[in-house]
């Protein structure tokens, strides 16, 4: 497990039924590419975050693959449309087997 990896969303807390909102994401994680070396010389094992996925009330939202060339605290922004109230759920992969998710509530109002 990579040390001092952090997920962090922003949900709009209200929506009105059927309104499409604007999510934000950001996992904070160093994201090695496995081609770079320590001071000794020895090669720095690949750790990236190689998928990431977000649901609302158990259905895909997005699904998203990273490879190697992505940079470190993956950013994420985009549109989802809230059809009743619910909860969005995120969900990182690491390349260790490290699963970090994090979920917040949207009401309508």
């Amino acid at each position: 497990m990579a040390s001092g990896v952090k997920p962090r969303v922003k949900v709009p807390k209200k929506a009105a039924a059927g309104e499409a909102i604007t999510i934000k994401t950001l996992i904070s994680h160093k994201m090695e590419s496995g081609q770079r070396k320590d001071k000794s010389g020895n090669i720095v094992p690949r750790s990236i975050i190689n998928r990431f996925t977000c649901e609302f009330n158990g259905q895909s939202v997005i699904d998203v693959t990273l490879e190697p060339a992505i940079s470190t605290n993956p950013y994420f922004e985009f549109d989802a449309t809230v059809p009743e109230a619910g909860e969005f759920k995120f969900t990182w992969y690491d390349d260790d087997g490290s699963v970090y998710d994090t979920a917040k509530k949207v009401a309508i109002g």
